[in-house]
């Protein structure tokens, strides 16, 4: 009893407090650069519209801009959750199925007041094949600054930590993207930024256990 006593002391000995907000200082650190680098990415690459003053007079564009950003929002603070030993998701998939059931709605809506034969424009737009792609580029970096921030953190389940974090970073990286996409149908953003999300969340579940485990 005695020696276990001491081997007690001993681990606890060392311990010292941590600061109350120095998870949430974590998650800054490693996202919020990463963002930065992404947008910077964005500019070298691709850069902005060129009708970007014009582009910000329309609604579709912020309509575009908010779905990305509410998506990366919930899954981020989900994220946070996660990376607690007794955290859960929450409500995260019933706000993700809220947003994406409200873009549908919006997306269909657009659909049916246009005319018909634009409808391949609304839906394909020119750039289906390589907007997914481009989102998952832009997603790369803060992955990497979640992944960063969540392997100081103690998550559990380390595949839906993972898969969440990629459907945060997919959703910021589209976001980042969108700045430069000059598409404005809404079922174009419905289908081809929700692939470029999912497939980064997907690629988020197969890597969590590996690059999260502690």
């Amino acid at each position: 009893m005695t020696k276990t006593d001491d081997i007690i002391e001993r681990l606890a000995s060392g311990l010292k407090p941590v600061p109350r907000h120095a998870l949430r200082r974590r998650f800054a650190l490693g996202i919020i650069p990463a963002l930065g680098l992404s947008l910077l990415l964005m500019l070298i690459i691709l850069g902005l519209r060129i009708d970007m003053p014009d582009v910000l007079m329309l609604p579709v564009f912020w309509i575009k801009s908010a779905y990305n950003a509410l998506i990366a929002a919930a899954a981020f603070a989900a994220v946070f959750r996660l990376s607690r030993p007794d955290g859960s998701e929450g409500r995260f998939f019933a706000l993700l199925a809220l947003i994406f059931a409200a873009m549908a709605a919006v997306a269909a809506i657009q659909l049916l007041l246009a005319p018909i034969e634009t409808y391949r424009v609304l839906i394909l737009g020119s750039s289906a094949l390589h907007c997914p792609l481009l989102i998952i580029g832009f997603a790369i970096p803060i992955y990497a600054g979640a992944v960063w921030a969540l392997r100081q953190a103690a998550p559990v389940d380390l595949q839906l930590t993972g898969f969440v974090a990629g459907i945060a970073a997919g959703a910021a990286g589209a976001w980042v993207y969108s700045w430069f996409c000059t598409e404005n149908g809404m079922p174009f953003v419905l289908i081809w930024y929700t692939l470029g999300i999912l497939i980064t969340g997907v690629l988020g579940a197969l890597t969590g256990p590996r690059l999260l485990r502690w």
